[in-house]
Protein backbone atom coordinates (compact mmCIF):
# COMPACT_ATOMS: atom_id res chain seq x y z
CA UNK A 1 0.00 0.00 0.00
CA UNK A 2 0.97 3.43 -1.07
CA UNK A 3 1.32 5.51 1.91
CA UNK A 4 2.28 9.45 2.67
CA UNK A 5 2.45 11.36 5.86
CA UNK A 6 1.30 15.67 6.00
CA UNK A 7 2.88 17.17 8.73
CA UNK A 8 0.28 20.62 8.19
CA UNK A 9 1.96 23.54 9.12
CA UNK A 10 0.82 27.34 8.67
CA UNK A 11 4.05 27.95 6.33
CA UNK A 12 5.35 24.96 5.32
CA UNK A 13 3.62 21.07 4.16
CA UNK A 14 6.14 18.57 5.30
CA UNK A 15 5.81 15.30 3.10
CA UNK A 16 7.09 11.74 2.99
CA UNK A 17 6.35 8.85 1.49
CA UNK A 18 5.87 5.02 2.13
CA UNK A 19 5.99 3.21 -1.25
CA UNK A 20 4.98 0.06 -0.25
CA UNK A 21 8.34 -1.10 1.51
CA UNK A 22 9.62 -0.48 4.93
CA UNK A 23 11.50 2.90 3.40
CA UNK A 24 9.92 6.09 4.59
CA UNK A 25 11.20 8.78 2.15
CA UNK A 26 11.09 12.35 2.60
CA UNK A 27 9.84 14.59 0.00
CA UNK A 28 10.36 18.25 -0.93
CA UNK A 29 8.09 20.42 1.54
CA UNK A 30 5.13 22.37 -0.48
CA UNK A 31 5.46 25.48 1.02
CA UNK A 32 2.23 27.80 1.39
CA UNK A 33 1.25 30.46 -0.42
CA UNK A 34 -2.16 30.54 0.18
CA UNK A 35 -4.58 27.48 1.59
CA UNK A 36 -6.06 26.64 -1.58
CA UNK A 37 -2.19 27.05 -3.51
CA UNK A 38 -1.04 24.82 -1.10
CA UNK A 39 -4.08 22.27 -1.05
CA UNK A 40 -3.74 21.81 -4.77
CA UNK A 41 -0.41 21.16 -5.13
CA UNK A 42 -0.63 18.21 -2.14
CA UNK A 43 -3.82 17.05 -3.91
CA UNK A 44 -1.58 16.54 -7.10
CA UNK A 45 1.19 15.62 -5.49
CA UNK A 46 -1.07 12.51 -3.89
CA UNK A 47 -2.46 11.69 -7.30
CA UNK A 48 0.48 11.77 -9.11
CA UNK A 49 2.27 9.07 -7.14
CA UNK A 50 -1.24 7.22 -6.36
CA UNK A 51 -1.17 7.28 -2.68
CA UNK A 52 -3.67 5.38 -0.98
CA UNK A 53 -4.10 6.82 2.69
CA UNK A 54 -3.03 9.69 4.12
CA UNK A 55 -1.42 10.25 7.37
CA UNK A 56 -1.85 13.03 8.78
CA UNK A 57 -0.06 14.43 11.92
CA UNK A 58 -2.29 16.11 14.69
CA UNK A 59 -0.50 18.40 17.32
CA UNK A 60 -1.75 16.65 21.16
CA UNK A 61 -1.23 18.88 24.45
CA UNK A 62 -0.09 22.57 24.02
CA UNK A 63 -1.69 25.93 24.21
CA UNK A 64 -3.26 25.70 20.94
CA UNK A 65 -4.10 22.20 20.39
CA UNK A 66 -8.24 22.81 19.45
CA UNK A 67 -7.14 25.50 17.37
CA UNK A 68 -4.51 23.85 14.92
CA UNK A 69 -6.41 20.41 15.07
CA UNK A 70 -9.08 22.65 13.84
CA UNK A 71 -6.96 24.36 11.04
CA UNK A 72 -5.40 21.16 10.05
CA UNK A 73 -8.70 19.35 9.53
CA UNK A 74 -10.31 22.56 7.90
CA UNK A 75 -7.26 22.43 5.32
CA UNK A 76 -7.55 18.48 4.90
CA UNK A 77 -11.36 18.94 4.02
CA UNK A 78 -9.58 21.36 0.75
CA UNK A 79 -7.59 18.13 -0.77
CA UNK A 80 -9.30 16.71 -3.48
CA UNK A 81 -8.52 13.27 -3.41
CA UNK A 82 -11.34 11.29 -4.39
CA UNK A 83 -11.18 8.59 -1.65
CA UNK A 84 -8.20 8.13 -0.38
CA UNK A 85 -8.48 7.66 3.40
CA UNK A 86 -7.19 9.59 5.56
CA UNK A 87 -5.98 9.00 9.18
CA UNK A 88 -5.08 11.39 12.05
CA UNK A 89 -2.48 10.70 14.30
CA UNK A 90 -0.21 12.65 17.47
CA UNK A 91 2.36 14.19 15.97
CA UNK A 92 3.65 15.33 19.40
CA UNK A 93 7.40 16.03 19.62
CA UNK A 94 7.68 15.57 16.29
CA UNK A 95 9.15 18.58 14.60
CA UNK A 96 11.66 18.59 17.91
CA UNK A 97 12.63 14.80 16.75
CA UNK A 98 13.78 16.21 13.23
CA UNK A 99 15.43 18.86 14.50
CA UNK A 100 17.85 17.10 16.63
CA UNK A 101 18.20 14.70 14.05
CA UNK A 102 20.07 17.19 11.89
CA UNK A 103 21.17 19.41 14.08
CA UNK A 104 24.35 21.61 12.82
CA UNK A 105 23.35 19.85 8.75
CA UNK A 106 20.65 22.19 7.69
CA UNK A 107 21.49 26.25 7.88
CA UNK A 108 17.94 26.89 6.00
CA UNK A 109 15.35 26.15 8.22
CA UNK A 110 12.68 27.57 6.15
CA UNK A 111 13.03 25.34 2.88
CA UNK A 112 10.70 22.66 4.29
CA UNK A 113 13.31 19.77 5.19
CA UNK A 114 12.11 19.59 8.86
CA UNK A 115 8.82 19.65 8.27
CA UNK A 116 8.86 16.50 5.62
CA UNK A 117 11.72 15.33 8.14
CA UNK A 118 8.66 15.38 10.78
CA UNK A 119 6.11 13.87 8.21
CA UNK A 120 8.85 10.88 7.67
CA UNK A 121 8.62 10.55 11.52
CA UNK A 122 4.76 10.73 11.27
CA UNK A 123 4.56 7.73 9.07
CA UNK A 124 7.61 5.52 10.90
CA UNK A 125 5.38 6.29 13.96
CA UNK A 126 2.00 4.96 12.26
CA UNK A 127 3.80 2.04 10.52
CA UNK A 128 5.07 1.09 14.23
CA UNK A 129 8.79 1.22 12.69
Amino acid sequence: MKIAALDIGLKRIGVAFCLGSNIVMPQNAIIRRGRNQAARDVSSLLKEWQIEKVVVGLPKGGNFEDEMERRIKHFVSLLDIGDIKIEYIDESFSSYEAKELIKGDIKQKRDGRIDSISAKIILERYLGF
